[in-house]
C-alpha cells in the first residue's frame, strides 16, 4: 500500500498519470462565454497566438482552436499530455511540448495571451511569473480559469465535501481554493479583471466515482482508504440521488488582466 505520506509527496508533474482517461470522461469543460469575454475585454481574434499552460487533457485548449487561434499547449505530464493531442489531432493549429510552465521552450515575447485552466495552483508561482514576463508579448494578457465546485450550495456537495476532508490526505494541501483574489493579485502585481459564469454537471454513480477518481488527492486501488472511500461514496450517493442523479455546481471562474 501506498500510505498517505507518500500520496501527499507525489510529484506535482505526476500526480494525474494514472488518472487521465477519468480526467477526459468525468471533468467539466468550460463554457464558451469565456472566449466571448476574451474578445471584448482583451481583443482576442483568430490572428492572436495562445501559450496554454498545463494544458492538460485539452478541455481549455479546445475553446481557443475553435475559433483559430494557434495553441502551443505545454503539459509535462505524459499521460495527460497524450490524452490532450489525441484529442486536439484534429486541428492543425496546435501544438504541444513536453515542458513546464517554470521552463517553456518558447520564444521570447511569442504569446498574445498566457492562460490556465485549471492549473495554474501546481505552478511555481515565482518561477512561472518570470517565465510569463519572458514569453507574453509587450501588452499581452494573462489568463487562469478554474471551475470552482460549489462545495456548500447543497446537502449533497456538503457530503461530499466531508468524504474529501475524510479520505483525501492532503487535499487541503493541494486544493485550488488556497489561490484567492490576494494571491492572484501578487501574481499579477495589480488587481486583474474578475468573472465568473454558473454551469453543472450530472452524474449516475459510476460517473460520480470516476469523478472522484479523477482527482488527484483521492487515493486509488491499493492506497489506503479507497476501498472505505468507495464504500461512503456509494452510500452519500444513493442518500441524495434523485432519478438516479447527482448535481455539480460550479461557478467557472476567470481572471484576466496585464501583468505589471
Amino acid at each position: 500500500m501506498t500510505s498517505p505520506t507518500k500520496l501527499s509527496e507525489t510529484n506535482p508533474t505526476k500526480r494525474f498519470s494514472s488518472r487521465a482517461e477519468n480526467y477526459v470522461r468525468f471533468r467539466p469543460g468550460y463554457p464558451k462565454e469565456i472566449i466571448t469575454l476574451l474578445k471584448l475585454e482583451c481583443g482576442l481574434n483568430p490572428q492572436s497566438i495562445i501559450a496554454d499552460i498545463g494544458f492538460g487533457t485539452g478541455k481549455l485548449t479546445e475553446l481557443f482552436l475553435e475559433i483559430g487561434n494557434a495553441v502551443f499547449g505545454i503539459e509535462p505530464n505524459p499521460e495527460m499530455r497524450e490524452a490532450g493531442e489525441r484529442f486536439l489531432k484534429i486541428f492543425p493549429n496546435f501544438a504541444s511540448l513536453a515542458t513546464t510552465a517554470e521552463d517553456t521552450d518558447l520564444p521570447d515575447s511569442s504569446a498574445d495571451f498566457i492562460a490556465a485552466g485549471q492549473a495554474f495552483h501546481w505552478f511555481d508561482r515565482e518561477r512561472c511569473r518570470k517565465e510569463f514576463a519572458r514569453i507574453l508579448k509587450p501588452g499581452g494578457w494573462i489568463v487562469l480559469v478554474w471551475n470552482d465546485r460549489k462545495t456548500e450550495t447543497t446537502p449533497f456537495l456538503i457530503a461530499y465535501e466531508n468524504l474529501l476532508k475524510t479520505y483525501a490526505t492532503d487535499y487541503s494541501k493541494v486544493d485550488h481554493k488556497q489561490i484567492d483574489d490576494d494571491v492572484v493579485r501578487k501574481f499579477f502585481g495589480n488587481a486583474p479583471a474578475k468573472k465568473t459564469f454558473p454551469s453543472t454537471q450530472e452524474f449516475d454513480f459510476e460517473g460520480l466515482k470516476g469523478r472522484l477518481l479523477s482527482s488527484s488527492y483521492a487515493p486509488e486501488a491499493g492506497q489506503r482508504g479507497h476501498t472505505e472511500m468507495l464504500r461512503d461514496l456509494e452510500q452519500l450517493f444513493n442518500a441524495h440521488q434523485k432519478s438516479g442523479r447527482v448535481e455539480f455546481i460550479y461557478d467557472t471562474v476567470v481572471y484576466y488582466g496585464r501583468p505589471t
